[in-house]
């Protein structure tokens, strides 16, 4: 990432960034990110750039802003180029670069993803080609006990081993559990910080990971500011915005900023599938979070198993199935229709090769599996025991269940009703 700011960053920056290198407060005249929002929205469709408001005869489009924004406070904050010239010193001494969301440089999946809510600039060190190459979203409470910890450094191990990228908060606890197990593992690992980027940046510990090319950390916040709570909840979008799916390990009940990032991806945003540790005392939050739709994490033990887990996709729409009407083990779809078998290679095709599009939708490669489960059952079982199974949603296994029956897979039996084999029927003579 270059060190020299664009016009577009050098302007987003004069009208909503703190600047605070040098001064102990920052300007109270500030845009809030609803009015920097609107006003970008307002320069895209007059087909200008933020960089246009620099220029010696931006006067009359300062003016045609007024409707939006008090033409004289966007004056003001332009006029701050002295302290962008100290902000900007400090941060080169420090290996910090600044890229803006009209700049090519900005990380691809942000801008589509959360649209208008990307982040105007963001503050980062190290090698900024790692927030494009998604990954594993790893996130947690900050206060767990050893073997939570233990845990959460063998899924960044793992997620090192498969070669994709742990993305996390970089906070106490979970966070730093996971980093650093993928971290001593050797793979790459971004962090989206809440807060505190410089002093990050300057830790001897991190310093040589960020030159090595395995640590990108990043932020959407001055690289000076102090940790503020809405900060903290804001960045978790970021997180799971940068990955491919994300997981769990822990999180409170109705509280804190691992619950709340983790609803508004299950109930408004639905970027990535999310996944809640399943195994061992899992808690109140956890339970929570599964029956808002999170899916159980499978425990892959295997980088295979795990790239697997990171595969599946879920549908931003709002009238697409939950997550939890999904079961992960749609991963394991039967790809024999797609699969040569040694036996029947003719003019040179490789062992092991497949179709390139399988004839199956992917919810009739679901159902396939399904199917393959539910025939194994040896005994009845209700609706709500084969969802318990398969952790899937009481309806959803019943949907199931009445397709098999139609078919002649299985057999429905009252008083209770239940769901079992067909039985095998002798005739004799």
């Amino acid at each position: 990432m270059s060190m020299s700011l664009s016009p577009n960053a050098q302007a987003i920056l004069l009208l909503t960034a703190p600047l605070i290198a040098g001064r102990s407060e920052p300007s109270s005249n500030l845009l809030t990110a609803g009015e920097y929002k609107r006003l970008a929205r307002f320069l895209r469709e007059k087909q200008w750039q933020p960089a246009d408001l620099l220029a010696p005869d931006a006067r009359e489009l300062l003016g045609g802003c007024q409707q939006l924004i008090d033409s004289d406070r966007l004056e003001s904050l332009l006029a701050r180029g002295f302290l962008l010239s100290q902000a900007i010193e400090r941060w080169q001494t420090r290996a910090i670069w600044v890229v803006s969301r009209a700049d090519a440089e900005y990380p691809r999946r942000l801008k589509p993803r959360l649209k208008d809510d990307a982040p105007p600039v963001l503050y980062g060190c190290g090698d900024a080609s790692i927030l494009d190459a998604g990954g594993l979203a790893v996130v947690g409470s900050r206060h767990v006990d050893d073997a939570l910890v233990e845990y959460t450094e063998g899924i960044g191990r793992l997620t090192a081993q498969a070669r994709r990228t742990l993305v996390s908060g970089g906070a106490r606890g979970i966070d730093q559990a996971a980093m650093r197990g993928a971290l001593e593992a050797g793979g790459k690992v971004a962090g989206v910080l809440a807060d505190s980027l410089e002093r990050a940046a300057l830790n001897r510990e991190h310093r040589n990971l960020l030159m090595a090319g395995q640590l990108v950390l990043v932020s959407p916040y001055d690289p000076s500011a102090g940790f503020n709570v809405g900060n903290a909840m804001q960045r978790n979008k970021l997180i799971y915005a940068l990955a491919d799916a994300a997981l769990v390990v822990s999180s409170d009940y109705e509280k804190g900023g691992t619950w709340t990032g983790a609803v508004e991806q299950l109930e408004k945003l639905r970027l990535v599938p999310v996944y809640v540790r399943a195994n061992g005392e899992t808690g109140k939050g956890l339970d929570a979070l599964r029956r808002k739709g999170a899916l159980p994490w499978p425990n892959p033990g295997t980088p295979e198993s795990l790239a697997e887990a990171l595969a599946v996709e879920v549908s931003p729409k709002k009238d697409a199935p939950a997550q939890h009407e999904l079961d992960y083990s749609a991963r394991e779809a039967p790809r024999q229709a797609c699969e040569i078998p040694r036996s029947s290679l003719q003019g040179g095709a490789s062992v092991g090769s497949r179709c390139l599009e399988s004839p199956l939708t992917p919810a009739d490669e679901l159902f396939a599996k399904v199917r393959g489960l539910l025939e194994k059952m040896t005994t009845p079982k209700t609706d709500g025991e084969v969802a318990a199974d398969l952790h899937v949603s009481k309806s959803q296994a019943k949907k199931w269940l009445q397709r098999l029956v139609a078919e002649g897979v299985l057999e429905k039996h009252a008083k209770p009703v239940k769901y079992g084999p067909k039985l095998q029927r002798s005739f004799l003579g």
